[in-house]
């Protein structure tokens, strides 16, 4: 895949050492259809084969990170014709089994093949990540947030228990993921740091120099060391039970779409995009004194 031909995302090489790839739907506010999770894949790709790239950042354009996934399921995911990036297959199978095997592909694969890619990864955050843009930044390494970003998973009003990539104990700590998934409620980009889910909060006009200059800093130092150092973590998580968590729960996100499919005729309960858009446009984030923590 030329990168003439990617629509859905940009390959930039902003600094030495550093590569970036930034998402360029931003009137979808960046919802990710499959066209963008393999343009995503190809330039991570492109990055990694390149000898000079040592970091890579992944960014987006428009006032959203990204607005999660693509809801017009029936063209928005459509594997026909399509080679996958993943070892999976059989996308028309019959029942549960055509979706089971797209969603392994586009999500639960691409997710963990990200997280385990040989470079550094660092996710260049702004404005809202709702559900399946979750998905694009707890596989990467490190996050850097501006003062604006708020973070939601909004499964459960869809009927399900999380979304495909599960990490949510390891990046927020068990009873603040039931909160997260049993509310719908957002995390505002200051209690993301505090619970260890973002590295670093700074204003947003100063977001782009801050995410390039830790980029840079890491680029500097001796690529394999950084790229073992990353290994290590990743397998202390994985003895913690992460990957076996991630794979277990994402069959308990094919029974939800089973049960609506069989309940209701489709694959999440029909009463959920209307409450996922009533809590975006209240605007309502958990209130635990964030405004002390802006104020210093």
């Amino acid at each position: 895949m030329s990168t003439d031909d990617w629509t859905r995302v940009r390959y930039e090489r902003p600094a030495p050492g550093v590569a970036r790839v930034a998402l360029a739907r931003p009137e979808k506010r960046n919802a990710q259809d499959r066209a963008m999770l393999h343009e995503i894949d190809a330039a991570y790709q492109k990055a990694v084969l390149d000898p000079e790239v040592k970091v890579i950042v992944l960014s987006a354009d428009g006032p959203d990170f990204s607005s999660g996934h693509d809801l017009d399921v029936e063209s928005a995911y459509s594997m026909e014709g399509v080679c996958p990036r993943t070892l999976t297959g059989g996308f028309e199978g019959p029942g549960a089994e055509g979706w089971y095997a797209v969603e392994e592909e586009l999500f639960l694969g691409l997710c963990l093949r990200w997280r385990d890619l040989p470079r550094p990864l660092i996710a260049q955050v702004h404005g809202r990540v709702v559900g399946g843009g979750l998905e694009l930044i707890w596989p990467c390494d490190l996050i850097v947030a501006g003062d604006d970003a708020v973070f939601l998973d909004p499964s459960s009003a869809f009927g399900s228990a999380a979304a495909e990539y599960f990490v949510h104990p390891w990046e927020l700590g068990a009873r603040r993921a039931k909160e997260m998934l049993f509310t719908g409620e957002a995390i505002d980009a200051f209690d993301a740091q505090a619970l260890g889910m973002v590295n670093r909060v700074v204003p947003r006009a100063d977001l782009e120099a801050e995410t390039m200059a830790l980029a840079e800093r890491i680029a500097s130092r001796p690529a394999f060391g950084v790229r073992l150092a990353k290994r290590a973590v990743n397998r202390a998580l994985d003895r913690q039970g992460l990957r076996s968590t991630v794979e277990s729960t994402f069959d308990l996100h094919q029974l939800a779409h089973s049960h609506h499919r069989e309940q209701h005729g489709e694959l999440i309960d029909p009463a959920g995009p209307a409450l996922v858009r009533a809590d975006g446009r209240s605007g309502r984030v958990r209130p635990p004194g964030a405004s002390r923590r802006r104020d210093g």
